[in-house]
């Protein structure tokens, strides 16, 4: 699964790096993103890149309560197409949520150490999303998503054996305008150049968003 991830790199290079016309948000480097905080995520829109602010946890167009989204951070790739929560924005609200590094927790005989998984070369990428737009009771408007998980890859099955689902950087553009189905699942891969090293437990805590989250430690 995907509980906790971070977002080092500021606004202006998540835009040049996923391509978004540059407008007007309110964004600082994150370092311990935790479920139902509202981070940004990358749309296509009319054949273009959009950048739109959502909050964790999809909360699907039909749902009479937004605490369903708190149950719906990750959604499992080999059944979003099955799934009703998932069905409708697989087909049609496909989207990627920019990270620099995500957190899993490794099981030993006495307890959970918190790891940070990053690309080789700590490079920015996307995690495969879903997104949906929710009206509460006074149709005030709320837009929100889930990051897709797959089975680990081998550089980090050793910590956890599922894992968010990275896009390679040349199938980004396929999971936000290609078609739907399992051809298109059939078609992607998750990125497996990864990278894992030990962090403080202060990342135990969404309290704690500071850059010692992502320090490396012995």
């Amino acid at each position: 699964m995907c509980g906790r991830f971070s977002i080092i790199d500021d606004i202006d290079k998540i835009y040049q790096r996923f391509n978004c016309p540059v407008v007007d948000l309110d964004f600082k480097p994150r370092f311990n993103v935790a479920p139902t905080q509202e981070v940004p995520v990358i749309i296509s829109s009319s054949g273009n890149n959009e950048l739109k602010i959502m909050r964790w946890g999809l909360i699907p167009y039909w749902a009479k309560d937004r605490k369903i989204g708190s149950r719906l951070i990750n959604a499992r790739i080999e059944t979003i197409s099955e799934k009703s929560s998932f069905r409708s924005s697989f087909q049609q609200r496909r989207c990627i949520i920019p990270a620099s590094g995500y957190f899993e927790w490794q099981k030993n005989t006495k307890e959970k150490l918190p790891y940070r998984i990053v690309m080789e070369s700590e490079d920015l990428f996307g995690f495969a999303g879903l997104w949906d737009r929710w009206l509460d009771e006074e149709s005030r408007e709320l837009f929100s998503f889930t990051i897709i998980t797959t089975e680990a890859v081998k550089a980090v099955n050793a910590i956890h054996n599922r894992m968010p689902f990275i896009l390679e950087k040349e199938q980004e553009q396929l999971w936000l305008d290609g078609g739907s189905g399992k051809d298109l699942i059939n078609m992607l891969h998750p990125a497996e150049n990864l990278v894992s090293y030990r962090v403080s437990k202060i990342v135990n805590s969404p309290v704690n968003d500071v850059p010692a989250c992502i320090e490396r430690i012995e």
